[in-house]
């Protein structure tokens, strides 16, 4: 299984120059030379989109951080610099996405059909891309429709029509839908594509002849649409975004008469929200942390603190991952920073691979509720919870985490070899503190920024995107200009693949409250005995579960505006259960044998999943444990709360 990050390459996709001339010499024909079209003209749609997307990230930075400055500097606001940002943004979101599409990047689930013989693989494979293109195609019309009903409206600062921002999404839905396409071209068999043309059509046929059946089911219909699509697209390695757009789709064109332009509406407004904009900049933060060697002078002064303790690069690993992740918005950056200083030099010491990574695997699901959490800004954006709240009140339960994965790794360490290892000395220690303070003060500049309310999420976000690209210049003189094009790349991407699941899962989440859904569901769950602890022992089991499947991102938007009410009406905190809804959450995502970020990890550290997956058990194990603590005692977090 795998999730590919924006940096993946389209290595499935057959290259132009390789197959433009055979071994022989002789120029193919026929289908070859489709496919080699193909190939040159998704890539020249991939630089297209990359060139204005990747300044697109720049420009946001320039005109949020002037912003600021205006605004706390000279106390002389720009009445139009937020609005450009929400202009800009949702360009950036949807020509991300377009570069996901063209890099593989867009988060799927693919352990299943990776179970399945090589024939059977490609056949579902292509069924998945064909249901892409199905959603795209489906929705064209409508984003069309929509960016012609933004034009009566006119934006309050800048006096332009709304048609200026809402046109990205029919721009992005276009070019998505032509790279798709492409991609089918250059790699489907003839018998595979139609196969899945014949599947589609059989769907199609059976909805139509059931439908009066499905009528009268009423909500339980939702349990075709949104169980058995959902489950059956997302199993089948489809993109989780158009697994969930589709299906949303399917229903409301087969069992209500609402337009479909309503599901571009709902998609525009969830990738609109203005703190959503912090997401691109973290993730900008965090790729630039890594190639400007912050992270790295972090992990050192942690080595030279504990590094020569028996399992203490176990204890650095826990503590570098407690400092350094939630910046870039994806766990796969987090222990990609970490795992190529640590890993080595761990498995030297007689660390088996299988134990290192379930030690990562663990440390980066502890790891989910530090600030600043893209999960946790995506809660506060479709909750309504305060995000300072939020961010204040996720430290001490990653830090209940932290202890059990430390007590673990101890016992677990007894018998590793540390007769090489040297003690740094208190000079040495002095060099590698002074070195790491800048990076430390990163750190500290951000917590304290959000949670004091000094700054919101977005604002601090590009605080510290100046601030670290200052600073690795005029002190670290570390910036590598050759990195810099990629690194925009691949936030680009990444915030891309991010987003296109907010705005689908937005659109979903609003079928199924408009269904009725919510209220079935909130009159289900608070009839759980037990009360408000009975309901926290539920959902901690469901959302380790959607965890598994879907990661929190997505799991959260379709999921957390229905059981907060419920949440709400039984007592609990909003603050509380949030956190313990993420820290569920990202115990099924590093879980085998289905959680995407075990093998992530495993992709990471080079190491075969079945053998971690006997290790990671003793690590989870420590977190549910943590997990339950956070549940029983409120107060961690925030110490005021009280059942």
């Amino acid at each position: 299984m795998t999730t590919p990050g924006p940096a993946s390459k389209n290595t499935s996709a057959p290259s132009a120059d390789a197959i433009v001339v055979d071994p022989s010499g002789v120029a193919p024909g026929g289908l070859a030379a489709l496919k080699a079209a193909c190939a040159r003209l998704e890539r020249g749609i991939a630089l297209l989109t990359e060139v204005p997307g990747a300044i697109l990230v720049v420009v946001e930075v320039v005109v949020l951080f002037t912003g600021v400055a205006f605004r706390y500097g000279l106390h002389k606001p720009l009445v139009w610099s937020d609005e450009l940002a929400s202009i800009l943004f949702l360009w950036l979101c949807m020509l991300g996405a377009v570069v996901a599409q063209h890099k593989g990047g867009h988060m799927r689930l693919t352990v299943v059909s990776a179970l399945f013989p090589r024939p059977w693989r490609d056949r579902i494979e292509t069924c998945s891309a064909a249901a892409v293109i199905l959603f795209l195609g489906l929705i064209l019309q409508p984003a069309f429709e929509h960016a012609v009903d933004q034009m009566a409206i006119t934006t309050p600062a800048l006096q332009l029509p709304d048609t200026v921002r809402s046109a990205a999404i029919l721009t992005g839905t276009t070019l998505m839908l032509i790279v798709a396409v492409l991609q089918l071209v250059q790699r489907a068999k003839p018998a595979d594509l139609a196969f899945a043309i014949g599947l589609m059509v059989a769907c199609g046929v059976a909805l139509t002849v059931f439908l009066p059946q499905m009528q009268d089911m009423e909500n339980w219909n939702l349990l075709i649409f949104f169980g058995i699509g959902v489950t059956a697209l997302v199993l089948g390695g489809a993109p989780i975004a158009f697994a969930f757009g589709l299906s949303t789709v399917v229903y409301l064109e087969f069992m209500t008469h609402m337009p479909m332009s309503i599901v571009i509406s709902r998609m525009d407004e969830g990738m609109s929200t203005f703190v959503l904009l912090s997401i691109p900049l973290f993730v900008l933060l965090g790729l630039l942390i890594e190639m400007t060697g912050l992270a790295a002078v972090l992990i050192n002064l942690l080595t030279a603190l504990v590094g020569h303790f028996k399992g203490g690069l176990s204890y650095v690993l826990v503590g570098a991952m407690y400092l350094v992740s939630g910046i870039s918005g994806s766990k796969a950056a987090d222990m990609a920073a970490i795992a190529p200083v640590l890993l080595p030099e761990m498995q030297r010491r007689g660390k088996e691979p299988g134990e290192l990574i379930g030690l990562l695997s663990s440390s980066a699901a502890m790891a989910e509720t530090i600030p600043p959490s893209i999960v946790l800004i995506t809660v506060g954006s479709v909750t309504g919870v305060s995000i300072a709240a939020l961010f204040t009140g996720g430290l001490l339960p990653a830090a209940v985490g932290a202890i059990g994965l430390v007590v673990v790794a101890y016992f677990r360490s007894r018998g590793e070899d540390v007769s090489e290892a040297v003690r740094a000395s208190g000079k040495q220690v002095l060099k590698a503190f002074a070195a790491s303070i800048p990076a430390l003060l990163l750190l500290v500049l951000i917590r304290w920024a959000v949670v004091s309310g000094v700054a919101t999420a977005t604002e601090v976000s590009t605080i510290g995107v100046v601030y670290t690209v200052v600073v690795a210049i005029v002190i670290y003189r570390q910036f590598p200009l050759e990195r810099v094009w990629p690194m925009l790349c691949d936030t680009l991407a990444l915030s891309g693949a991010i987003m296109i699941i907010l705005g689908t899962a937005t659109a979903m989440a609003w079928a199924l409250t408009q269904s009725g859904f919510s209220q079935q569901l909130a009159h289900g769950m608070a009839q759980m005995p037990g009360g408000a602890y009975g309901f926290l022992a539920l959902s901690i089991v469901v959302f380790a579960i959607l965890g598994c499947v879907l990661e929190g991102i997505p799991a959260i938007v379709v999921f957390a505006p229905l059981l907060f009410p419920i949440a709400h009406d039984l007592g609990i905190e909003p603050v509380h259960y949030a956190i313990m809804m993420v820290l569920s959450m990202s115990l099924g995502l590093f879980t085998p044998p289905l959680g995407i970020g075990f093998y992530q990890a495993c992709a990471i550290g080079r190491v075969p999943p079945d053998k971690a997956m006997h290790a990671i058990w003793p690590y989870m194990a420590s977190l549910l444990i943590a997990a339950v603590i956070v549940a029983a005692v409120p107060w961690l977090t925030a110490p005021h709360l009280r059942f």
